[in-house]
């Protein structure tokens, strides 16, 4: 396994694809290609793009997987790029010249996404220097108590890295630090309102008002002290400050978390940045990079990228097509009240006002948007039935998946429910004193779909492994209210409260 410098032909590529990527507007960090084999190429891919990572057996089994399929031809890498400063990317030893040209236009439609992107400015640009550390900690971890311990550990982590809050970056939120209550405040007895002085003592009588202060403040003292005092999206980040961890635990967990959310803006924005970077290989490559003789090689390249597989969805495909989709809209003026307010249909299917703002709107979506804005705000009832897009769900009956609905709303609803948290249920960390036992209750905000039984039961039993106490989560099932609970060796399903 190797890897390879450029050769000078292919510097030469790369200098002339940069040159034409800046004269259209691209800005991007310095970006380095560095040349793989296949083998190479399945290896650094299995790390997330980063080798110098902390060893785990699940990089292992990734890279089985990789090579198997490599081998059986079912999938081929041709490029992989890192957003960092500069940016690393991987071209495969072996691609014909007009794939290399096609993967270089698109490692930089990547580069300049990375950079301008708002959902990626939080991101870490030495990332992989930061991976690097990670490793050596960890491996010095790996001495210090023992692989097993650690790897285990490594396990807990990572089932959980996916119950972080992905907009947490982004907003600004009060300190979740446990704050004691003061009981030294006096309570406040609520009072009736009199509409005449002579009536006050026969409303709100002493007796009751001080029978009433004495209780309240009663319940104030014995009451559950609940922790947080709002609930908590970022789950793991909540069990990094308050779970009863060691040193190095705490650690590894801080590890996978700062990971998780180096990679969260990647999973928010993967049709707007596939889609981005096939735009501007499709454009650098017809306009400018393309020999006559390497036409027919980049058409069928292009096309096996674009293609769609029956009832799937190809972000590469639905990403290029929507930012040529706005690009039109916009140098055409078709959007807007009077666009919008006209009904005369073939008026608006001719419609064209000329105004050229289309490729300057497009850089606007790219800085702005991510995947779930980018389709609820530029997605039509056109481009649907332009590209054909409908939701199938399974017939019993028939034994097999049918179209289900054609209807615009129905085909956004769908789509915005698979990107929105990942399609990943929302659970929130509630309640830290459960039953004033130290327990810890989760809590599932319910949109629809319960919650898988078994997943479930795996998440409480690893939860408890960090929180070291009985976990609970609070959620539907079939509309009635349930408390699933793990407390280490068995898990139980009850009414919930």
């Amino acid at each position: 396994m190797k890897m390879l410098t450029l050769p000078p032909y292919l510097s030469d590529i790369q200098r002339d694809i940069e040159a034409h990527a800046k004269k259209y507007g691209l800005e991007f960090f310095d970006t380095i290609f560095e040349m793989v084999d296949y083998q190479r190429m399945n290896e650094v891919a299995s790390y997330g793009g980063f080798p110098v990572r902390y060893p785990h057996w699940r990089f292992g089994m990734e890279y089985e997987r990789m090579s198997k399929s490599f081998s059986y031809g079912l999938h081929k890498i041709y490029e992989l790029v890192i957003n960092n400063d500069p940016c690393y990317a991987y071209l495969l030893e072996g691609n014909s010249t007009t794939e290399q040209k096609m993967v270089m236009a698109h490692v930089y439609g990547h580069c300049d996404f990375f950079k301008n992107n708002l959902w990626f400015s939080p991101t870490n640009r030495k990332m992989v220097d930061q991976m690097a550390n990670h490793g050596a900690r960890v491996r010095r971890y790996i001495d210090k108590v023992g692989i097993d311990e650690v790897e285990t550990f490594l396990d807990v982590c990572l089932s959980l890295e996916n119950l972080i809050d992905r907009h947490s970056p982004y907003i600004r939120r009060p300190d979740p630090t446990p704050e004691p209550e003061d009981l030294d405040i006096p309570v406040e007895v609520p009072r009736l309102t009199a509409s005449r002085g002579y009536l006050e003592r026969y409303i709100n009588p002493e007796e009751v008002l001080a029978k009433e202060k004495e209780r309240l403040e009663t319940q104030r003292k014995t009451q559950d002290r609940k922790f947080p005092k709002e609930p908590m999206l970022d789950v793991v980040t909540f069990l990094a400050r308050n779970a009863p961890l060691k040193k190095w635990q705490e650690d590894v967990l801080n590890m996978v978390i700062s990971e998780a959310y180096y990679f969260a803006p990647q999973g928010m924005t993967k049709i707007m940045n596939e889609g981005w970077a096939s735009y501007w290989h499709s454009t650098i490559m017809t306009q400018d990079a393309l020999t006559d003789a390497e036409i027919v090689d980049f058409a069928e390249t292009h096309s096996a990228t674009m293609a769609v597989s029956p009832g799937g969805i190809n972000p590469y495909k639905i990403g290029i097509e929507l930012f040529r989709d706005i690009e039109d809209r916009w140098d055409r003026g078709r959007f807007g009240k009077e666009y919008d307010d006209c009904e005369d249909l073939d008026e608006k299917l001719h419609w064209n006002r000329r105004l050229g703002h289309g490729r300057d709107k497009i850089f606007e979506v790219r800085r702005i948007h991510n995947d779930v804005t980018f389709l609820d705000e530029f997605l039509t009832p056109e481009f649907c039935w332009r590209q054909k897009l409908f939701t199938f769900e399974y017939n019993k009956k028939r034994q097999g998946f049918e179209i289900f609905s054609r209807d615009f709303r129905s085909i956004k609803q769908k789509l915005l429910g698979q990107l929105t948290n990942f399609g990943q249920p929302f659970i929130f960390a509630e309640n830290a004193n459960f039953k004033n036992r130290g327990e810890l209750l989760l809590l599932h905000r319910h949109d629809g779909v319960d919650l898988d039984q078994k997943w479930g039961r795996e998440t409480l039993l690893n939860v408890f492994r960090i929180w070291s106490r009985p976990v609970h989560v609070r959620t539907q099932i079939e509309g009635k209210p349930r408390l699933w609970t793990h407390d280490g060796k068995e898990f139980s399903d009850s009414p919930g409260e």
